[in-house]
């Protein structure tokens, strides 16, 4: 079962509705998160992308801020809020989103897919199977980000019921990625298993006695987008033009990605100062199964498990019902 929704919340997405406005924003406000998965955003940010391209299509005062936020659930709320504009955020939290909103809000466009693995120093733990009651497993947003979804649908495999996301519900512990890898890091912490994200599972890994218990792509069936942008319709339908202009910066960060990885690596590094060398990161973002893309990838993988699972109302046919038209020309899944 989803977050409840309280009387505030509800108001904030009935707000949502609401017919657009006629000038396009001043001010764009996005939200990012720690991990290698955001890295194009770290380069819009640091090499103000989005201006650039606000100031190719006249939008010459376009200011943007950028809004750290270490949990999908937090990036939500901040856009139900009306406090920031566009979130990127898991696949999971913008799906929430549009089917408690009835479909008013949708992504932008995919940001990025990386592998990701669920770790622990439990040398008594080798599958799913083996957690017990006692077990404390951290991840970004309990029961509903990216991670907590990817464990459902694991389960599921393995049991063969909808329902089987329940099963290792009380196990779960709210952290980011940056609190969740310390907690991994302290031998007396409650917490013993992290289902996480580069690069912090790589620092993971590093560890004498930390090891694997699931890959994404076990649950998944294969490589798939994990990061997505999204935003609400009435903001959409009134900013056309900053709209084009955050996915045009995308693109040319995706861009930089793919033609200079050890360039990429540098900036994100200088930004986030994780313990890795620029080869180890060039590495992360040139791995099989990355991907930065705009086109969706695997997308409703998750959209059918939270439909059957009870996590959205709606069910979605195609992964257009929840991406916006600037995207559908192109080759998704």
């Amino acid at each position: 079962m989803p977050r409840k929704v309280g009387p505030l919340t509800v108001l904030a997405a009935l707000c949502l509705l609401a017919p657009p406005a006629r000038a396009e924003v001043s001010e764009l406000r996005i939200t990012k998160q720690p991990g290698a998965l955001f890295t194009p955003t770290i380069l819009m940010e640091q090499n103000k992308l989005v201006e650039k391209h606000a100031a190719a299509a006249g939008l010459k005062d376009l200011k943007v801020s950028w809004v750290t936020l270490s949990s999908g659930g937090a990036a939500t709320d901040a856009l139900l809020a009306g406090s920031v504009e566009i979130v990127t955020s898991g696949v999971t939290n913008m799906l929430l989103l549009w089917g408690k909103t009835n479909g008013e809000v949708k992504s932008i466009a995919g940001v990025s897919g990386l592998p990701f693995k669920l770790i622990t120093r439990n040398p008594k733990i080798q599958t799913i199977k083996d957690f017990t009651s006692m077990d404390r497993i951290a991840l970004p947003t309990v029961r509903v980000s990216i991670q907590a979804m990817t464990l459902g649908i694991a389960l599921q495999k393995i049991y063969g019921d909808d329902k089987a996301n329940e099963k290792l519900l009380t196990n779960q512990v709210q952290m980011g990625h940056p609190d969740g890898y310390a907690a991994m890091m302290n031998p007396v912490h409650e917490v013993t298993s992290h289902f996480t994200a580069s690069p912090y599972q790589e620092m993971l890994l590093k560890q004498p006695g930390f090891h694997t218990v699931l890959e994404s792509d076990y649950a998944l069936g294969g490589p798939a987008h994990i990061a997505v942008a999204f935003a609400a319709t009435k903001f959409v339908d009134a900013n056309p033009k900053v709209v084009a202009t955050y996915v045009a910066a995308y693109e040319e960060a995706v861009q930089m990605i793919r033609s200079n990885p050890k360039g990429a690596a540098e900036i994100y590094l200088a930004a986030a100062k994780e313990k890795l060398t620029v080869e180890e990161m060039a590495q992360l973002l040139t791995q099989p199964g990355a991907i930065f893309q705009a086109a969706p990838v695997r997308t409703m993988v998750y959209a059918t498990y939270m439909h059957k699972a009870g996590f959205i109302k709606l069910e979605p046919k195609s992964w257009k019902d929840y991406f916006f038209p600037l995207m559908h020309n192109r080759e998704g899944s």
